[in-house]
């Protein structure tokens, strides 16, 4: 599965600041869905998008708290299954796949309000 550059995915075509925490929302969204329905693993995810480079971007450029939060918990993911055992990592799991996608339709609900 190729790496995710968010860099490049969210500067095109001059986006402002608010399009690119709205595109960064659609994108984990689909990351989310990917993940729940088990198309993707965690590892897979930490390596395609949830990685170094993309954390940088989003916290030194993108600077948006809701996003610089949705990539901490993504990075935790595959953590949860290497500290906790079976049952308790897939609860905390799925607590984490929800704070991820509430974080996402935050940012959007505010994309439709600042419009």
């Amino acid at each position: 599965m190729p790496r995710i550059d968010i860099k490049t995915v969210l500067c095109g075509a001059g986006r402002s600041r608010s399009e690119q925490a709205a595109l960064f929302a659609l994108i984990n969204l689909g990351i989310v869905e990917s993940l729940t329905n088990g198309l993707i693993s965690a590892a897979d995810a930490l390596q395609v998008f949830f990685h170094a480079e993309n954390c940088l971007f989003v916290r030194k450029e993108l600077r948006v708290k809701a996003a610089d939060e949705i990539m901490s918990h993504g990075v935790q993911l595959p953590d949860l299954f290497d500290a906790l055992p079976p049952d308790q990592a897939q609860r905390e799991y799925n607590r984490e796949l929800v704070k991820i996608r509430d974080l996402c339709l935050r940012l959007l609900t505010e994309k439709r309000s600042a419009a």
